[in-house]
């Protein structure tokens, strides 16, 4: 690398990308298989890194070189996996999500943006029925798993591992700060997909419906009291001790896309959905700039629902409650 200070900044941002228990020399020796000194050395810029020790690095930390030798382009670099049916597990799906909030929740001083077009994720783990409902749909009906070809969803199959994960995704995620920003249509995902489900036949037992939209009725009851108090909790539970707070937000111009900015420390990372299942993300700094400007000026531009503004969220929890209702025909 040519510039010095190019490559102190270049470790620099991958310190920046551990966690505070791990060593960056060790780190790099390991990677580069070098020695620990070695790797002191290259880390302090007092021996040069080939364009070869960097692609090891890039390519093991998901970093854009053009970002470190300020070539512009207009493309962004983004990770992720592809959730299919042969090697990839719903379980693993579950524990990849698992391991993101953990992350997010490892800093010091974190926040999340999240411009929600359906029922925010974490969110769909709060109850057993939605989530062996969501569960099952996403395996039967976008991973198409041979296993699932013929059954028809009952609530009495939530998988306990599944609803293991999903709790602990959704203790870790509440003691991240978020701002979640909605629409009134945000809710017509999950209706659409009951919806589906009932209209094809595929629900063993019909009272299941009704329960299902109960439990969906029972997340909105939930999403108002966070709104309410400003904090995350679980269901039927005060907000703990070390609870996030909760910022809410409805926005009548836009619908979401689902898309994620994650403000970590003096990172940023944002993640964008694809396929109903999938996500990948990106460290571009040019890219997440620009995804946070973009959040916060929809944020400036919609109604705040939590803490104030009380009129407008009974407003639009009773507009949600009045849709749900319709669709489960209560």
């Amino acid at each position: 690398m040519d510039s010095p200070n190019t490559q102190l900044l270049f470790f620099q941002h991958i310190k920046s990308l551990l966690p505070a228990h791990l060593s960056l020399a060790d780190e790099i020796a390991d990677l580069l298989t070098i020695s620990t000194d070695s790797a002191y050395r290259r880390i302090r810029g007092e021996k040069g890194i080939s364009m070869e020790e960097m692609q090891v690095l890039a390519s093991h930390y998901k970093i854009s070189i053009d970002q470190f030798l300020h070539i512009k382009t207009d493309s962004f670099l983004f990770s992720g996996r592809l959730a299919n049916s042969s090697d990839f597990s719903f379980e693993q799906w579950l524990g990849g999500v698992l391991q993101q909030v953990s992350f997010f929740n490892s800093f010091k001083n974190k926040h999340v943006y999240y411009l929600a077009k359906d029922l925010p994720l974490m969110q769909q783990f709060l109850v057993p029925e939605l989530l062996a409902f969501k569960s099952f749909l996403w395996r039967k009906s976008i991973l198409h798993l041979d296993e699932m070809r013929q059954q028809q969803f009952s609530i009495d199959n939530l998988d306990p591992v599944h609803w293991d994960l999903g709790q602990k995704i959704v203790s870790v995620y509440n003691q991240v700060p978020s701002t979640e920003i909605w629409n009134i249509e945000s809710i017509n995902s999950t209706i659409r997909q009951i919806e589906f489900y009932r209209e094809v036949e595929l629900f063993k037992n019909e009272s299941d419906i009704k329960k299902l939209y109960e439990s969906v009725l029972q997340i909105v009851d939930h999403l108002e009291k966070q709104a309410e108090c400003g904090l995350k909790s679980l269901i039927g539970q005060a907000p703990l001790h070390n609870a996030a707070t909760y910022q809410m937000f409805n926005n009548e111009l836009v619908l979401g896309d689902n898309a994620i900015l994650a403000e970590l420390d003096d990172i940023k990372m944002g993640f964008l959905t694809h396929n109903t299942l999938n996500f990948i993300y990106t460290r571009d700094e040019r890219f997440c700039n620009y995804t946070l400007g973009a959040l916060k000026n929809l944020v400036a531009k919609s109604t705040q629902l939590s803490r104030v503004g009380e009129k407008d969220r009974l407003r639009f929890f009773n507009r949600i409650r009045e849709k749900i209702k319709l669709a489960a025909r209560l």
